[in-house]
C-alpha cells in the first residue's frame, strides 16, 4: 500500500498545524482567510538561519514550485539579511527579518488568548502576516504593529493592502512601544528579547498579557508568558522557540583577542581538568538552564577536523574567559580559565544544579519582571533561580 503524500498548499499546511496542536479551530477561519503566500517575499531563504540547515535562495520567478512548496511549509523563511545591506543569492552574515515558523505563528497566538474587543501591540512587523491574522480576527482597528526598519514596515504596509486588511503599522523603537494607543490587552513580540522593556508593561492594562520570547546573553531561548499587574509582569515559560534578537539589543561582545591580550593561549590561565563533557552543555535547554544562572556570559565554539572542538566562554565585560577543549571518547576534558570569574567552575555549577532539579524543561521555568529587575524561578516565584559566580 502506497503512503499517501502530504498535500502541499494551504490545506495540507493546516491540516499539520491542527495535527500538532498549533492551529486552534477558532483561528482556523482566519487562517484560510489570511494565506501566508500573500505575506511573502519573491526571494526566500528557507530554514533555520543559523548557517547549518538554512538552504539557498529560492526566487520565485525561477522556481515558482519550489518557493510555493516552501511557503506552505511549516518552517521559517528569512526574508532579509544585515539590516537589508546585504542583496546577493547568497547567505548573509546575519538574518534581520523574516517569516516565522507557522507553528510557532499560532501557538503564540494561542498563547496571546485574544477575544473580541482587545487590542494589541505587535512588536516586529516583518512581512504583516502576524498582524494580519490579529487584525483580521479582532478587526484592524485594534491591531498596531511596530517595525524598526522603514523598508520592511513599507512591504508590510503593502501585503496588508492586497490582503484588505488595514491595521495601523508604526516605524519606531519597540521597546518604547506605542504610548498613543495604550493601554493594551495584549502585548506580543515576534522578535526575541533579553529583557523586557518596561514600556510594554506600563502600556497593558492590569490583567493583560505579554508573550514574547526571551533569552539570555549565554544561550537558549523560550516564548514568556507575563501576567501583568500595576508594575509587575509575572510567568511561565511555554515552549522553547528561536527568534531574531531585537535590534537595540543585540549583543555587542568584545572580540576574543580582548581577553588574551595579545597572548597566546593559554596566556595567564589556570589549568585543571573537568569529568563534565563540553558536548553535554552545548544543547539549548541546557544553555538556557545554565544562562538563567551566568549573568552576564556567552560562549564560541573553535572546530577542529578530527571532531575535537574548543568551547570557550566569556564575560561580557572583556575580563574573564574560559576554554574547555572536547575530544571525541573522552572522559576527562582540559580546563583553563583566567580573571576575576571562574567561567568553567560557574558553568559546571549551573549545570550541577539543573541536573539535580531533575533537568527542568523550559515550561517548568518562569520570570517575573518588576521596578527591581528581572528574577526567573523554578515551578514558582517563591522558588528564585540561583545565580552563580
Amino acid at each position: 500500500m502506497t503512503a499517501r503524500k502530504e498535500e502541499v498548499g494551504p490545506s495540507g499546511l493546516a491540516s499539520a498545524l491542527v495535527a500538532s496542536g498549533a492551529l486552534q479551530s477558532h483561528w482556523l477561519p482566519t487562517y484560510k482567510a489570511v494565506p501566508r503566500d500573500m505575506f511573502v517575499p519573491d526571494r526566500i531563504w528557507p530554514g533555520i538561519a543559523d548557517g547549518t540547515r538554512q538552504n539557498p535562495v529560492v526566487d520565485r520567478a525561477k522556481e515558482p514550485g519550489g518557493w510555493f512548496s516552501a511557503v506552505y511549509s511549516d518552517i521559517p523563511l528569512t526574508t532579509q539579511w544585515d539590516d537589508g545591506t546585504h542583496t546577493g543569492d547568497g547567505l548573509g552574515k546575519t538574518p534581520s527579518s523574516s517569516s516565522s515558523q507557522p507553528r510557532m505563528v499560532f501557538s503564540m497566538l494561542a498563547d496571546l488568548d485574544v477575544k473580541n474587543g482587545l487590542r494589541v501591540l505587535e512588536i516586529g512587523t516583518g512581512t504583516g502576516w502576524n498582524s494580519a491574522l490579529l487584525g483580521h480576527r479582532l478587526g484592524a482597528e485594534n491591531v498596531i504593529s511596530m517595525e524598526f526598519d522603514a523598508d520592511v514596515a513599507t512591504e508590510a504596509q503593502e501585503n496588508h493592502r492586497n490582503a484588505g486588511l488595514s491595521p495601523l503599522v508604526v516605524v519606531g523603537d519597540g521597546r518604547v512601544g506605542y504610548p498613543e494607543g495604550a493601554p493594551y490587552d495584549r502585548v506580543e513580540a515576534t522578535c526575541s528579547i533579553g529583557e523586557v522593556p518596561r514600556a510594554w508593561i506600563t502600556q497593558t492594562r492590569t490583567g493583560g498579557l505579554i508573550v514574547a520570547p526571551w533569552g539570555t546573553p549565554y544561550g537558549g531561548e523560550a516564548i514568556v508568558r507575563l501576567t501583568v499587574d500595576g508594575d509587575t509582569a509575572s510567568g511561565p515559560f511555554t515552549r522553547s522557540s528561536a527568534f531574531m534578537r531585537l535590534r537595540q539589543q543585540r549583543p555587542s561582545r568584545p572580540p576574543h583577542d580582548t581577553y588574551l591580550k595579545g597572548q597566546a593561549w593559554p596566556a595567564d590561565g589556570d589549568r585543571s581538568t573537568t569529568g563534565l563533557s563540553p558536548a553535554d552543555v552545548g544543547g539549548w535547554l541546557v544553555q538556557f538552564a545554565v544562562g538563567l544562572q551566568m549573568a552576564e556570559a556567552f560562549w564560541t565554539v573553535e572546530r577542529y577536523d578530527d571532531g575535537s572542538y574548543t568551547l570557550w566562554t566569556y564575560s561580557s565585560d572583556g575580563h574573564s574567559w574560559a576554554s574547555a577543549d572536547y575530544e571525541p571518547e573522552a572522559v576527562s576534558f582540559e580546563v583553563v580559565q583566567s580573571g576575576p570569574r571562574r567561567l568553567w567552575d560557574e558553568t559546571e555549577a549551573a549545570y550541577v544544579w539543573w541536573d539535580a532539579q531533575g533537568r527542568p524543561d523550559f515550561e517548568r521555568f518562569g520570570l517575573t519582571v518588576d521596578s527591581e529587575g528581572e528574577q526567573a524561578w523554578l515551578d514558582s516565584p517563591t522558588h528564585p533561580v540561583p545565580r552563580v559566580g
